[in-house]
């Protein structure tokens, strides 16, 4: 049994409490999975977490940080340590919840009910924060800066994957539009009178790619043409390339940032067109924080689940988790719905997984050991002060 502040009857209720709830929990997740909405569109979503909150008799303030699919409950006295368990419940285009996150929304809300229903007593708060968009659209660092996050002693969360780690790292981001503006012309009677904004967007990517050769191990380049002419009998007269720029660390993105910048403006020389960038926006590297994820990780195992601590050749994606990481000790867990190897984040295979009894035993599971890691910041003051000291020495305070 992992060694806590939280004496035997109060984890026996938590358990008890995320068995009697597992069916709402269930159900609300499947929900989401069924009716997938993008980013900042979550109103179904939203709305089904919301009701099965105040079900229990708890208030939820919806519209949190001015954001309209975003929202937060609260147990406890408002006082002393706050301890954030965070959902997220936007869905991918084309491929629905193929990155688990209606599994995410249930596992938040498992936990926050469990501890709900279970009524433990505790100083402190506990409170589920939702956070919207997390795919490209940044929504915990729009929380952040509206202040939702102000006073959050730890924030938890965790993320489906195809194998169990408690300290994942992942990528810094951006994501960068380039738009070509060339000079349009007939393409059989008069191209010589053309300047071609597609011919700049495919240089643009021929010369990315033979910069891949210089990039540093673990750095990401990949990049899409979602604007590539008007008609094949005109030279295009615009043309857009989005790319996502992702390094392991934040000093180093900058750098290839750079690097794709110069190949985007060269091509736009080279071809006579014009060339705009946007930045739409970028997440930063995950910095879990050891000693919280220790603490789920002992929970994890007493629920028969031990796992790794870290992976040093794998890494995740991007996540706006990384963003509060850097600014409240947090954890990040993964969680595996499938075997290891079988499918990816972002596959539909892995899809099928999240809609599948394996995704819901497992998002079960995580609720689980979340309510308990949350109740044990609260109570156990070593923990708080070992979190904080390997927080500031990790991030330079």
């Amino acid at each position: 049994m992992p060694t806590t502040s939280i004496d035997r009857p109060d984890r026996e209720a938590i358990l008890a409490a995320a068995r009697a709830i597992a069916p709402i929990v269930r159900d609300v997740a499947a929900r989401i999975f069924a009716h997938p909405e993008l980013r900042f569109e979550e109103t179904r979503a939203a709305g089904w977490i919301c009701e099965a909150i105040e079900a229990e008799g708890v208030p939820v303030e919806r519209g949190t940080g001015g954001l309209p699919t975003a929202f937060r409950a609260r147990l406890g006295d408002g006082a002393g340590p706050r301890v954030a368990i965070l959902a997220e419940y936007d869905a991918l285009p084309e491929m629905g919840h193929a990155c688990g996150h209606n599994l995410i929304a249930g596992g938040a809300l498992g936990a926050f009910l469990a501890i709900a229903r279970a009524r433990p007593s505790f100083a402190g708060t506990i409170e589920i924060i939702g956070t919207p968009a997390e795919e490209g659209g940044g929504g915990k660092i729009r929380l952040l800066q509206a202040g939702v996050f102000d006073g959050v002693t730890a924030a938890l969360m965790f993320h489906p994957y195809d194998f169990d780690l408690l300290a994942p790292s992942s990528l810094a981001s951006y994501w960068l539009s380039f738009r070509f503006k060339g000079v349009p012309s007939h393409a059989a009677m008069a191209p010589w009178e053309g300047k071609s904004a597609l011919a700049a967007a495919l240089a643009t990517m021929h010369l990315v790619d033979a910069q891949r050769v210089q990039l540093r191990d673990g750095t990401r380049v990949h990049g899409v043409i979602v604007d590539g002419g008007q008609a094949v009998n005109i030279i295009p007269e615009r043309a857009v390339v989005d790319f996502a720029v992702r390094a392991s660390t934040f000093a180093e993105l900058s750098i290839v940032r750079a690097l794709v910048e110069r190949c985007a403006r060269g091509a736009a020389i080279a071809c006579a067109v014009e060339v705009e960038l946007e930045v739409r926006g970028g997440y930063k590297d995950l910095r879990p924080n050891i000693p919280l994820a220790r603490r789920f990780g002992e929970h994890l195992a007493a629920l028969g689940r031990p796992a790794r601590e870290v992976d040093p050749v794998r890494s995740m994606g991007s996540t706006d988790m990384g963003d509060i990481s850097h600014v409240i000790p947090s954890i990040h867990p993964l969680i595996a719905i499938c075997d290891e190897g079988e499918t990816m984040c972002h596959e539909h295979p892995f899809a099928r997984h999240a809609g599948g009894d394996r995704g819901a035993d497992a998002m079960m599971v995580a609720a689980q050991a979340m309510a308990l890691t949350a109740l044990d910041v609260l109570a156990d003051a070593p923990l708080r002060a070992e979190m904080t000291s390997y927080f500031e020495g990790k991030n330079g305070r």
